[in-house]
């Protein structure tokens, strides 16, 4: 029986002009308290930033689904090299050669730039142009109103809504808004990203 690893579940260094997303390990756990206390992102009760007493149990269970196959955790780094955030590839599906791109969070000097269109054009990129991808899922939940419109904004389009989903930590359900890339989508939407990046570093 082959036991070598897939494509799929190859760890990656994805580097940018603004961004670099590097491989998560047990070692940036500091990093990602102090990103996550730029803006106290863990008091956001829609989302899931881990608070800082949380952060090593959130890099064992990320590390523990990456050993499974199930995802690809990365640190983000902004252009000085700092730890930023966090994102990964989630929910890996290799038989249907789909991913989705979840688990994403900055600290807040960086959000509203142009480091998280640049890691979304890494990340897609990879998926459809290393892994092969026949689709790219997006999930946030409906209460994140400036998610859904970032997402949205990337180019990809809103599949549906399911609703009570998930339950919160402080036991309220989410109702779930997915969305998606698709192949064919592709082309168009790396030149829209590269649009935006342009556009970007023109205003700057």
């Amino acid at each position: 029986m082959d036991s070598k690893p897939t494509p799929w579940l190859q760890l990656a260094n994805l580097r940018g002009e603004r961004v670099a997303l590097e491989p998560l390990q047990a070692q940036h756990a500091d990093a990602l308290r102090a990103a996550a206390a730029d803006g106290e992102l863990w008091k956001l009760w829609y989302t899931s930033v881990p608070a800082p007493d949380a952060v090593d149990a959130y890099i064992a269970t990320a590390l523990a689904e990456r050993e499974a196959g199930a995802s690809l955790p990365f640190v983000v780094r902004d252009a000085s090299g700092d730890i930023v955030g966090s994102t990964r590839y989630c929910h890996v599906d290799a038989a249907h050669r789909r991913v989705e791109i979840g688990y994403t969070w900055y600290a807040q000097r960086v959000q509203r730039t142009g480091l998280n269109t640049e890691a979304k054009l890494l990340l897609l990129r990879h998926a459809f142009e290393t892994l092969d991808c026949i689709a790219v899922e997006f999930r946030t939940n409906w209460s994140n109103q400036r998610s859904r419109t970032a997402i949205a904004r990337l180019g990809a389009k809103q599949d549906g809504v399911l609703r009570s989903h998930m339950l919160m930590p402080d036991g309220s359900l989410r109702d779930t808004v997915v969305f998606s890339i698709i192949a064919a989508e592709w082309p168009a939407v790396r030149r829209h990203l590269q649009f935006l990046l342009e556009r970007g570093a023109q205003r700057t």
